[in-house]
């Protein structure tokens, strides 16, 4: 992520205020276009699409499936343009960005494929968390230069409507508002995206039969648990493969890509199985490849884990933990860093009985995910700096992602106690224009302060941003003293609290079940 002043975004997604009518039949593609944020682009890209047969699409549906197979084929496009920048990267940076960009094409090429498939069973739900992924990698590959200081050579190469587009589709698609509350719902503390599978394993008070075992000492199938995942990568299915890793501490940098879904890692518990990085931005790398363990397959479960980067706070960004994992969950881990120590990228997101340890925004990204029953502690950051819990990167009104931070703890760790008086800590700051988070029946400690909230660069999104607090407790909870920006509000409403639950936020009550992680599906 960028430092403090950051950069303004490279566009805004306005917002999608004109319904489409069900039904058109003027025969005009550009009554359809008109309709959307960015109608030049739509209009231009549609007249290409409908060649030679001249589609014009009747229903809102019809438009809703060419926009989004329009803002595929330029995808597509624009990763085979990205492929031949490689010969213009001039030094290491350049390349580590590009690499980015290429994985995050290739993700996005999915995300949009797997809203277009109709052998699919999705909701409308569904196809916005896939789009709002899809415009999240774009912003991603752009921030990797930009943090890296490349962003004034490469990036006019990859300059391509295919963000805009995004952006169109995803205002077509933003009804899921309207059928939330039905498709969302918990079942033994997770929500019921978790299948009963999942949730036997993750209740489980013996030891959980393992596909493989990770030991140091060779008691196991394996030394490394990239080895353990190079096997699960060939197996045969896509069911749960639970791989134990047993106490010890694991010098490895592991990236569970995509088609490894479903894979569940269980350690000993937080405080003997560690797995542990050291890469930074101040070493080279981008905030995004800096993780730790990477995880982009869908269905991803850890549990026992601490996953630690240890580049210090000196190497300024350096993630411990990043997932892309839709539907992912995360149980009695750890997660410990100084700057931006776990980066929830994108998709659906679950963390239960967690402990978070940073210093400047240190719980970012454009996931939508809750944390429930967790620990954060704030550490004790370089001198001048202050701390932000969080930085949520929302870009687009029509993406459904935020933080929600539920029933939780904020307090100072051991380092930063004994001085807590000379750092200001803030429970966030908004990233991108549409930032959003909340923090809902949460214990704050005195070390927050007074004001609540910092400003990331001047005005940016002061007055687009959502930032909630609702019936916290402790001495930082007070809001008497809050910011009083048009974005900020003090929720006095249950029911517009509700909307950031588990059950309502992540559609909770439609995976968590089957992973056996117990969660609270309301407030």
């Amino acid at each position: 992520m960028e430092t403090k002043l950051g950069l303004l975004l490279f566009f805004t997604c306005i917002s999608f205020t004109s319904a489409l009518s069900e039904i058109h039949s003027s025969g005009d593609i550009n009554w359809w276009c008109n309709q959307t944020p960015y109608p030049d682009q739509c209009k231009y890209f549609s007249n290409q699409y409908g060649r030679p047969n001249h589609f014009i699409p009747k229903q809102k549906a019809d438009f809703q499936k060419m926009s989004v197979q329009i803002a595929f084929e330029r995808a597509i496009h624009a990763k085979t343009h990205t492929k031949t920048i490689e010969s213009k990267c001039r030094n290491e940076r350049e390349k580590a960005a590009w690499v980015d960009c290429l994985k995050l094409y290739e993700s996005s090429i999915l995300q949009l494929n797997r809203t277009l498939d109709p052998t699919t069973r999705s909701t409308d739900f569904d196809a916005q968390t896939w789009l709002s992924t899809a415009l999240t990698n774009l912003e991603t590959c752009r921030s990797g230069f930009v943090e890296l200081g490349v962003s004034d050579y490469i990036l006019p190469f990859m300059n391509n409507n295919v963000s805009k587009l995004i952006c169109n589709t995803l205002a077509l698609h933003n009804n899921y508002n309207v059928s939330i509350e039905k498709l969302t719902y918990y079942r033994d503390g997770f929500p019921t995206w978790v299948t009963p599978g999942d949730r036997k394993l993750l209740h489980s008070s013996s030891v959980i039969r393992a596909n493989v075992v990770v030991a140091q000492d060779g008691s196991g199938n394996y030394r490394t648990i990239k080895a353990a995942l190079d096997a699960a990568a060939k197996r045969s299915g896509n069911g749960r493969f639970v791989i134990h890793v047993k106490r010890g501490t694991y010098k490895e940098n592991l990236e569970i890509g995509y088609g490894m879904n479903n894979i569940m890692l269980v350690g000993d518990g937080l405080r003997n199985t560690i797995i542990t990085g050291s890469r930074s931005v101040g070493g080279g790398f981008t905030t995004f490849s800096s993780a730790t363990v990477a995880v982009t397959g869908d269905g991803f479960i850890a549990q026992g884990i601490t996953f630690r980067n240890t580049a210090g706070p000196q190497n300024h960004q350096a993630v411990a933990l990043r997932s892309e994992s839709d539907h992912s969950v995360f149980y009695r881990c750890s997660f410990e860093g100084y700057q931006d120590t776990l980066f929830v990228h994108s998709q659906r997101q679950f963390y239960k009985e967690c402990y978070i340890y940073g210093t400047v925004d240190f719980i970012f990204g454009n996931a939508a995910v809750v944390f429930q029953n967790c620990m954060i502690y704030v550490r004790r950051p370089m001198k001048n700096q202050q701390n932000a819990i969080t930085a949520q990167g929302r870009t687009d009104p029509n993406q459904n992602t935020g933080i929600s931070i539920h029933n939780s703890r904020v307090m100072a760790a051991s380092d930063l106690s004994p001085v807590v008086g000379s750092f200001k800590t803030y429970l966030g700051r908004p990233w991108k224009q549409f930032s959003r988070t909340v923090f809902v029946q949460t214990y704050l400690d005195s070390l927050v302060d007074p004001a609540g909230w910092l400003e990331w660069d001047g005005n940016l999104g002061l007055n687009t941003l959502y930032f909630g607090e609702y019936k916290n407790s402790g001495p930082g909870s007070s809001t008497s003293r809050r910011v009083r920006w048009k974005g900020y509000r003090v929720i006095t409403n249950p029911i517009e609290a509700a909307r950031f639950s588990v059950a309502n936020f992540i559609a909770g009550r439609s995976w968590l079940p089957a992973t056996n992680v117990p969660f609270a599906a309301g407030l």
